[in-house]
């Protein structure tokens, strides 16, 4: 029990503690495993000498829950899970998940819609001018004003709805310690305003501040909401980014400069810490956390990711520089995967937001920061980028073969176009040779050109490439092995068009998917602010977006045509839209025509009476 840190003022007794310096109180499950963020967080002010507490999944109805561990010293940090809450409560539909994989068992209805604020308003009431700090996915992508999917308006910043006292953004190790260290040393929460990666609330502006389009007016100014985006999506850079302040009322909510990504040494620094890589053992009568089961065998070897996709969220949060692991600190790790008992030789990923990124994009974006009017990749590659699989490779052939692995799995994601810019095959080959079970999952998204520049992705004519030389080395390795494409509909510039286009993509290819995506604007995302605006605030030219049900609905079932669910309203858009060539019996149909519908159901039915 000593492993995990206190939950219970029993544990804190066995560790001889009668206080404690901060309280993480998580929406999550406990799981103490470096893939979910309070255990990072608690892992790492550990090792700066802090006494820490976990409140995992508090009673949010009683005040009581949150008073447990008593009164910390310093701070209590609020981190409503992995995943933003709205985001884990709510289909794209707007319909309640029946499942929670980040709780116990997978059972839903373990923490409040809006976690960061539920909670911080019950701290507030347990104890009077205790600091509150929040942080995580959803205080880092709501940290100004921003659009909400759920309630279908633009919301204050989190900080201030929350009435928290400070907001870390992006990845929190190198934020926490110098705040955690400040307290220490006597400063009061309102006096810390100097942190990179924090965000916190004034009543005067800044001098060194740029100042954005205020609440009042980008609530009132869709274009004014645009264009407050796109500053702040010019200043995610912590190289070239400013500071930025918002006028809310009579405040200023202020976003210092962002933290500088980890260094490879205090990366591995991190992953070395006392994580017991698993869920506490007061949740094995609900057999465990779901959540863990996708880690437990995986390797997080990067972090950042300089892809740009519009509708990934990760510009704002990790940010475009990317930073890999040593050698030697992934492989230690795996070495001791290898002596878990449950270990069946399958590491299933070694990875991160984009597997084959190792680096920084070029030479100058590691030492001096992204460019703010380019992308590295995007529908345009730069022709500056540095192409390299050889340190990713490498690692790659020292694990697979480690005595009890039989295998090395990537399941991050693959950025197809970086890979075919890399003039040594080497990489392509073995990833076919010995990286894939079976089947390849990849996200081309769309295969319309129009959309796909909207989306920051490449050219369709690029998907086709890779998939002809995916074929290729898996012929030449003598393997039948399959590819699974990932889409998205009704994403913003995506009409009725783009849908057919794609469908008809699908149909030539034999594929139906299983499951479509539903475009999901989620905040900070620049696909969400063309969703909300209608506009693309990089270029502040007009989009179209499909907003109703209907519209999505049409997009979606295009891309499903064949179930039956689906054929009237297939039936309704082909005909709306001109396209009654593809309903029919050719090759190229989609559907078949009403009356041959009717008997193909007539028939069907004869048949299983006849069975019967």
């Amino acid at each position: 029990m000593n492993d995990f840190l206190p939950i219970c003022r029993k544990d804190m007794e066995l560790r001889g503690w009668d206080e404690l310096d901060f309280i993480l109180v998580t929406g999550d499950a406990y799981v103490d495993h470096p893939s979910f963020g309070h255990a990072i967080i608690s892992r790492v002010l550990e090792n700066e000498g802090f006494r820490v507490g976990i409140i995992p999944q508090p009673d949010w109805n009683s005040v009581d829950s949150f008073k447990i561990l008593g009164e910390p010293k310093y701070a209590f940090l609020v981190s409503p899970g992995n995943i933003d809450s709205m985001v884990n409560h709510y289909t794209v539909n707007k319909k309640i998940r029946s499942e929670d994989s980040y709780s116990p068992g997978g059972k839903s209805g373990r923490r409040p819609d809006r976690t960061s604020i539920v909670y911080t308003s019950k701290i507030k009431q347990a104890y009077k001018g205790i600091p509150v700090i929040i942080g995580g996915i959803e205080a880092s992508l709501r940290r100004l004003a921003h659009y909400d999917y759920w309630s279908d308006k633009v919301r204050h910043s989190i900080l201030l709805d929350s009435k928290a006292d400070l907001l870390i953004y992006g990845m929190g190790e190198y934020p926490i310690v110098e705040i955690a260290k400040k307290l220490k040393q006597g400063k009061n929460i309102k006096e810390i305003t100097d942190v990179r990666g924090t965000v916190y609330a004034v009543s005067r502006l800044p001098q060194d501040a740029l100042e954005l389009p205020s609440f009042d007016e980008i609530t009132k100014n869709r274009e004014s909401f645009a264009k407050s985006f796109k500053i702040q999506y010019d200043n995610t850079d912590p190289y070239t980014g400013k500071i930025l302040a918002e006028g809310d009322g009579t405040r200023w909510v202020v976003q210092n400069k962002p933290s500088f990504p980890i260094t490879k040494e205090d990366f591995d620094k991190v992953y070395s810490l006392p994580f017991t890589k698993t869920y506490h053992p007061i949740y094995e009568k609900d057999g465990g956390v779901p959540a863990l089961k996708e880690v437990e065998f995986s390797i997080t070897n990067n972090r950042g990711c300089f892809g740009s996709c519009s509708f990934c969220a990760l510009t704002f949060h990790q940010g475009r520089i990317v930073t890999s692991r040593s050698e030697e600190s992934v492989i230690n790790e795996a070495k001791e995967l290898i002596k878990k008992p449950n270990f069946k030789g399958y590491i299933h990923d070694v990875g991160g937001p984009t597997a084959n990124f190792s680096g920084p994009s070029c030479k100058k974006q590691g030492e001096k920061g992204s460019c703010k009017e380019k992308s590295c990749l995007g529908h345009n590659m730069c022709n500056n980028i540095e192409v390299s699989h050889s340190s990713y490779l490498g690692l790659l052939r020292k694990l697979r073969n480690l005595p009890g692995i039989k295998k090395v799995f990537i399941r991050s994601g693959i950025r197809f176009d970086y890979l075919l810019k890399d003039k040594d095959e080497t990489f392509f080959k073995e990833l076919c040779e010995h990286h894939i079970s079976g089947q390849l999952k990849i996200a081309p998204e769309h295969i319309s050109d129009s959309v796909l520049k909207v989306m920051g992705k490449p050219k369709h004519s690029v998907f086709d490439s890779f998939i002809k030389k995916y074929q290729e080395f898996n012929s030449k390795a003598g393997k039948k092995q399959f590819f699974i494409p990932y889409f998205i509909s009704s994403h913003p510039g995506s009409t009725l068009e783009d849908a057919l286009k794609l469908a008809e993509y699908l149909k030539g290819l034999g594929f139906t998917p299983d499951q479509v995506q539903d475009f999901y604007p989620t905040p900070g995302t620049l696909s969400t602010a063309m969703y909300y605006t209608g506009i693309n605030p990089l270029d502040g030219k007009k989009i179209f977006v499909a907003r109703e049900h209907k519209d999505k609905q049409d997009q979606r079932a295009l891309l499903q045509f064949n179930r039956p669910e689906n054929y009237h309203t297939v039936l309704k858009v082909l005909r709306s839209i001109g396209r009654t060539d593809l309903i029919g019996f050719g090759n190229k149909a989609l559907i078949l025509p009403p009356s041959s519908k009717e008997k193909s159901k007539k028939n069907s039915k004869k048949q299983k009476i006849a069975k019967c």
